[in-house]
């Protein structure tokens, strides 16, 4: 089998850009950027919250 070389990688990175086009694939990136830096905010949300009861008052 062995490593790829750069053609394999050109012609994956040929593939790539005309199935998804050049606009599509920054659009992508900064969905998945959005998406993780909400994930993150969730989390620090999560855990801000987690000395509380269900009902707000402080434990």
């Amino acid at each position: 089998m062995g490593s790829f070389s750069i053609w394999h990688w050109a012609i994956v990175l040929a593939v790539v850009l005309l199935l998804f086009g050049r606009g599509k694939i920054p659009q992508l990136m900064g969905d998945i950027a959005s998406g993780i830096k909400n994930f993150k905010n969730g989390i620090k949300d999560g855990d801000d919250a987690s000395g509380q009861d269900p009902h707000g008052a402080d434990v």
